[in-house]
């Protein structure tokens, strides 16, 4: 289990590691879910309402269930809405049975697996795309890139070409 708090690129990088995310909101908190970033639909797998005894708990809900009339998601699962009151326990049966509903329906489609070569996939890009690029900055010291931004700025040089040029020299 990974806590978080907010949804920002470290949490969409944790995202990648977990089978199941629980996305966490609380009324009255600035936990709008207007006011959380676009991501937060993609990355839920199940959407928990806590304190919801509180005033504005219905609001809350409404606002997922609109946004998810818009989104669809590409393993076709529509996130349930739990709602939960921690500090009394209320809800917490029904937040397990969601986790294990959402278990049951990942291998029932294989989703597992291919959720985890997704996620290295685009991890070993994101690998490969960091050791090329200190490779191409250990090549262009002593002031190579200012030079180059320089004659890309003053439109002596096109940038494409330029790029072109930088990465054949590195496959030497």
């Amino acid at each position: 289990m990974i806590e978080t708090v907010g949804v920002g690129q470290d949490e969409v990088d944790i995202v990648r590691l977990a089978d199941i995310t629980v996305v966490i909101l609380v009324p009255g908190m600035g936990d709008d879910v207007q006011t959380i970033k676009a991501g937060i639909m993609e990355i839920a797998d199940i959407f928990v309402i806590n304190k919801s005894d509180r005033d504005g708990a219905e609001r809350v809900e409404r606002e997922i269930r609109a946004l998810q009339s818009l989104a669809v998601r590409s393993d076709n699962w529509t996130p349930p809405i739990v709602k939960t009151v921690a500090s009394e326990g209320a809800g917490i049966a029904e937040l397990a049975a969601a986790i294990h509903d959402y278990e049951a329906y990942l291998q029932k489609e294989n989703l597992i697996l291919r959720k985890k070569v997704q996620n290295w996939q685009d991890r070993l890009i994101e690998m490969l795309r960091d050791a090329l690029l200190e490779k191409a900055r250990g090549q262009l010291a002593n002031g190579a890139m200012a030079g180059y931004a320089a004659e890309v700025a003053e439109h002596k040089r096109d940038p494409y070409s330029l790029v072109e040029e930088i990465v054949s020299a590195l496959r030497k």
